[in-house]
This record gives structure tokens, sequence and C-alpha cells, in this order.
């Protein structure tokens, strides 16, 4: 057996976080979710939605690309299966869109959730009437090339974390976060818990009850803020 049949670029299928897991983090806020899974996982701050309406949760199907060229986004789009989430490591290159309307039109007929792309893409203004979330770091209305084999659904960086295949990608206004796909499920009972809790907090807030952090106090003491027995 050849290396490359051995070590292919191109992999089709891959383990996915399950679907149940899914439909529950898709209740939650990508913040939510970023604060249980130990404040990481967010991606940067570049990569956002082009609405702030747009928000998805699935399995990341991983895409690495050379700058400027989309043949193995095309690729991702053959393998891809309903709920999908495509994610590109494009370099963070702005100098030519690596998706446009047609093949946003394209996943969405085949039932692709979503993309994120650490990279540009164009016809912004029919991508967001068409209402498909799509997450990128920029805009340009220059098209890309299809002469360079990138790499399908092995483990990328993107906007500064790490994303395997099969992983949770969650999307919102916010921005983006990836949760590995065996720790997914036991986040769910702590975002529920987290959204309890603020829930909690701003009802106290609005009633007057508490203005203010109960743990205020003994941060700032710890940090040397203010002395032992001080308080604000």
């Amino acid at each position: 057996m050849s290396q490359a049949a051995a070590f292919p670029d191109l992999i089709r299928d891959f383990d996915r976080v399950d679907t149940g897991v899914v439909e529950q983090a898709a209740q939650f806020p990508s913040s939510i979710l970023a604060d249980v899974a130990g404040r990481r996982g967010a991606l940067h701050g570049r990569i956002a939605p082009l609405s702030p309406s747009m928000r998805f949760a699935g399995p990341a199907l991983t895409v690495e690309v050379r700058p400027g060229d989309n043949l193995m986004i095309h690729a991702a789009l053959a393998v891809a299966k309903p709920g999908d989430v495509i994610v590109v490591d494009g370099k963070g290159d702005l100098s030519s869109a690596l998706m446009g309307e047609i093949m946003s039109q394209q996943a969405v007929a085949l039932g692709v959730v979503g993309v994120v792309i650490d990279g540009a893409v164009r016809d912004c203004e029919a991508i967001r009437e068409l209402g498909f979330p799509m997450f990128a770091a920029g805009l340009n209305p220059n098209g890309p090339t299809k002469n360079i084999a990138g790499r399908l659904n092995h483990p990328i960086s993107i906007g500064g974390v790490t994303v395997r295949p099969g992983d949770l990608v969650v999307g919102d206004a916010d921005g983006v976060t990836v949760i590995e796909r065996e720790k997914a499920a036991a986040m769910l009972p702590l975002a529920a818990e987290k959204v309890a809790a603020e829930t909690k907090r701003i009802a106290d807030i609005r009633s007057r009850k508490s203005l203010r952090p109960g743990w205020l106090d003994s941060a700032l003491r710890a940090a040397g803020a203010i002395q032992e027995g001080e308080t604000l």
C-alpha cells in the first residue's frame, strides 16, 4: 500500500457528534457553551455571521485549503451529509472569496446547516436573503481558483481553535464555539445550570434585590485590590 493510500488527504467518513446532543446544544447561546467548556473553543472574533440573525449547530466537516483556492470546499459539498457544518481553514486570506451564492444554494439543497470560513466570501446580500448561516472573516468580490488539493476531514486550526471532524460547532450573533465531540454531551447539563443562574441574576438585578455580584469583594481581596475585612 502506498503512503498516499494509507494517509489520504481526502477522508469521506468520520464519527459525528450525536444528533440528540446537537438538538439540545442548539438551544443554548454560543457564549454559554464557551463558558461551560472552560472559556475556550470560541473562534477569533474576526469570523462573524453575515447577518446577526444567522445561527446553527451541527457536527464539523473540516476543510483545509490553500489561500484563494476552493477546490476542496467543492469536495466537502460532495461528501456532506444533512446537518453538517462545513468549517474551512482558509488561512485568514481575504484576497478572494472562497464561497458565494451558488455554493450557498448548493449547501442549502444538500441540508448543510452552516459554513464557517477563516477567509472571504462574496454575494453577501444574496446569502443574507437566502438566510443561509454563513460565518466568514470578510468579503471580497474576487473569485477563487480551483487548482490546488487541500485536505478534507483532518484536524484543522481556525480562528485560534483546533477543530476535528465531528466536533460540535455552534454559531450565532456572538460568533462560533467548538466543543470536542467526546465532551459535548457532558456540557449540556452545565449549560442548563448556567442559563438558570444567569436568569436568576438578571431577575435579581431588575428587582433591585442584588445590584452587584456576591463574589466581587472576595475576588478583589484575592487580587490584592482591597484589604481583608474591607468591602466596597
